[in-house]
This record gives C-alpha cells, sequence and structure tokens, in this order.
C-alpha cells in the first residue's frame, strides 16, 4: 500500500495512490461507509493504520468505482507536520564515513534530534540562514513508525515499521566544522529537514537491501548508495534506539545519506527513491 497527503479544499489530508491515481480517504470514507481517519498522524496515533492496511489488502479492487485525482494533478505536502520525534543517524554508510573522518565509522550510531520547527513539504522552500555560513543537503531514507515500541530486538524490529519515506536533511557546515559539539544547533535550522509526500509499507519492496537513494542537486545525481551499504541497517537501528528511548507511531528516523551537496541560493535539491515521489525542494538565501 501507498499513502500520500495532498492539500484538498484548503487542508492536508491523506490519500491512498493507486495505479488509477490519487483517492483521498474521505472518498473511501464515503463511498464504503468506513471511519478512517484522513490525518496521516492521527491515523498512526489511533492504531488504524495496520487496519487499514489490512482493509486495503482485501478491498483494492473495488476501488475501480471511486473517483480518483490524477497524480499529476494532486498538490503534494509533506506526510504530516508534527512527528513526536524526529531521529537522525550521522555517516551511516561506509563510504560516507570514510569520506568525512578519513577512517571506519564508530562501533555505535551516530544520533541527533531535529525539531519539528525544521520540518516542511516537497515544493517548500529551503532558507538559508545569514549566520548559518555554509549549508549541505543530504538526501535519506526516512523510516515511519507504526508501533509503540521499547528495548525491542533486532529481529522484532521491522516489525514495527508504517512504511518509506524520502528525506532531506541540512546542516550548517560551517558551525559543525568549528566543533563537533555544535552539531545540534547545525540541524536545527527552520526548514533545515524535508519529509516526503509519499509512504510506501514494508511489503512494497521484496529486498530492501537492493533499494537506491540519491541524492540530486539541480537535476543533476551527486550521491547514490544503496540500504546494504550502510553500517548500520534498518532494524539495528530501530533497535538501538528504542533501547535508548520509546519509539512511538509516527516517529522519524533518518538512516542516513550516501552523500551531501553543498546548497545555496536558487538551487534545486532532491531525493530519489524508487516507489516514492521524489522529493523537490527550492533553495533561498
Amino acid at each position: 500500500m501507498k499513502l500520500v497527503t495532498i492539500e484538498d479544499n484548503g487542508r492536508e489530508q491523506a490519500a491512498v495512490w493507486t495505479d488509477r491515481g490519487i483517492i483521498p480517504l474521505t472518498s473511501l470514507n464515503e463511498q464504503f461507509g468506513t471511519n478512517w481517519d484522513t490525518d496521516l498522524f492521527t491515523l498512526l496515533q489511533k492504531n488504524q493504520f495496520n487496519a487499514l492496511r489490512s482493509w486495503y489488502s482485501n478491498e483494492h479492487e473495488q476501488l475501480v468505482s471511486v473517483p480518483s485525482l490524477p497524480v499529476s494533478d494532486a498538490s503534494y505536502r509533506a506526510l504530516y507536520r508534527r512527528p513526536g520525534k524526529i531521529i537522525g543517524v550521522g555517516m551511516n554508510y561506509w563510504d560516507k564515513a570514510i569520506e568525512l573522518s578519513g577512517r571506519p565509522p564508530e562501533d555505535e550510531p551516530v544520533i541527533f534530534l531535529k525539531p519539528d520547527s525544521s520540518l516542511i513539504g516537497s515544493g517548500e522552500t529551503i532558507r538559508l540562514p545569514d549566520v548559518a555560513g555554509q549549508v549541505t543537503a543530504e538526501a535519506e531514507l526516512a523510516i515511519v513508525i507504526g508501533q509503540t515500541c521499547k528495548a525491542i530486538r533486532e529481529d522484532q524490529a521491522m516489525s514495527v515499521i508504517a512504511g518509506y519515506t524520502t528525506s532531506l536533511d541540512m546542516t550548517a557546515k560551517e558551525i559543525h566544522a568549528r566543533n563537533p559539539r555544535f552539531m545540534q544547533r547545525a540541524k536545527s535550522f527552520d526548514t533545515f529537514l524535508s519529509l516526503g509526500s509519499s509512504l510506501a509499507t514494508p511489503d512494497e519492496y521484496e529486498n530492501l537491501n537492493e533499494l537506491e537513494i540519491q541524492t540530486l542537486h539541480n537535476g543533476h545525481v551527486t550521491h547514490r548508495n544503496t540500504v546494504d551499504h550502510m553500517i548500520f541497517s534498518p532494524a539495528y537501528l530501530i533497535s538501538f534506539l528504542s533501547n535508548v528511548m520509546t519509539l512511538h507511531q509516527g516517529d522519524v528516523i533518518l538512516t542516513g545519506t550516501p552523500g551531501s551537496v553543498t546548497i545555496q541560493s536558487g538551487d534545486v535539491v532532491s531525493c530519489q527513491i524508487d516507489g516514492l515521489r521524489k522529493l523537490d525542494n527550492r533553495v533561498e538565501g
């Protein structure tokens, strides 16, 4: 199942992304008498998400009778605006870690938090603060948690994933370079996280390890790598983080980037991942 968040009649709401087009959950409720919450974050919080997946797997053939919006006509927005937690993971690809530090990575993940005030969506503008200096952008696969969990084992971790989406993580590179302890400040400026508009459930990918993440700069692919080249796998990250903090429905984990690009006013930076809508953001100074 694939979902998107779109703007429809002046409000952001969840919709099913089908081969025929986009079908808002409001239309499903009207057509079938269901009562799905039409906000994706609330859908997760109310534990309706798995029920929707089950309903969709049994009833999706009936969607042919429901009017749909052409994919090209929809106005796409961030999946939701106020995740409980946005957790970043640094230097999680072998090539990237060695490039940045000149040595093999640490034995444990580098983690940081992104404030929800930094969050924007596809088509919105990344704004470069005057005090930030040089800024970089990084395309990343993001994990959306679908089930509250604490201290779970790695072999249990994949069962708590609601789905995957695209993301762009921005960093004030010069601030971070002055002192590694300044990383949290360098990551926390407004508009320094873009969250994708589409979510694909785990069953959409037969082999997650082969999934490729691309960073694009002004339409050109600058970095690309696959999940199997991560230092710490998605399952390991979820287990590791759940032993640090309780993970709740709707929490977002940014799994690291295959490579960053320096951005400046007028640029367009993008994240491209198969099976998901491309995430594009323009940059302004």
